[in-house]
This record gives structure tokens, C-alpha cells and sequence, in this order.
């Protein structure tokens, strides 16, 4: 076989699964096989941009103010998508979350978009 006449690759068919987890078929779908995949959770306090001239000159007790007020919500991410807001809580002498407002599963597809 050569370059010139090999064959475009087929494209993959996916069945269109519904916000409730059953194909448009009807067919319920087993979510079991996904429950146990790892995802990253990461919180974000607020941003800020700098130069790389200020950034270099930071040091131990240098502050930086970020665009978010003090008692705003902070954002929560899963692999980089939003999908809740919260407030900092300490459990047990450790850092946690409350959420107090969780983005709906068809807005979370609707900003993957």
C-alpha cells in the first residue's frame, strides 16, 4: 500500500447521552465504570497580574492584593472547570470547603462549549 491510496480513518459514533445519564435511546447508562477515576479539586482565593519586574522582587512578607474582596466566595474546579462556589472552613485543625453554591450539570456543559 502506498501514501496515495490509503484510507481516510472512520470517525468514531458516540450514542447522545441526556443531563440524566440515559441514552436518547431510552438505555440506561452505567456509571458505575467512572466512579472510581480521579479528578483533580483545586479552590482559587483570586488572581492578579504583575510585572515580571515586581515579580522578581518579591520576597518572605511581601503581599500581594488579588481582584477578589475579603469574604467573597472562592471557586471551585474540578480538572479546570467551575462547578461550585464556597467559603473556607477549618475542620479538625485542617482547611476545607463549604460549598454554598454549585453550578448546574447543564451549565457545566454548556460552558464546556
Amino acid at each position: 500500500m502506498n501514501a496515495t491510496t490509503a484510507e481516510a480513518p472512520a470517525r468514531a459514533e458516540f450514542e447522545t447521552l441526556k443531563a440524566d445519564g440515559i441514552q436518547a435511546n431510552g438505555q440506561d447508562v452505567n456509571l458505575e465504570v467512572i466512579l472510581d477515576v480521579p479528578v483533580t479539586l483545586s479552590l482559587e482565593v483570586g488572581r492578579s497580574r504583575i510585572s515580571i519586574r515586581n515579580l522578581l522582587q518579591l520576597n518572605q512578607g511581601s503581599v500581594v492584593e488579588l481582584d477578589r474582596a475579603a469574604g467573597e466566595p472562592l471557586d471551585v474546579f474540578v480538572n479546570g472547570t467551575l462547578v461550585a462556589h464556597g467559603e473556607v472552613v477549618v475542620v479538625n485543625e485542617k482547611f476545607g470547603i463549604r460549598l454554598t453554591d454549585v453550578i448546574s450539570p447543564a451549565e457545566r456543559i454548556r460552558k464546556l462549549k
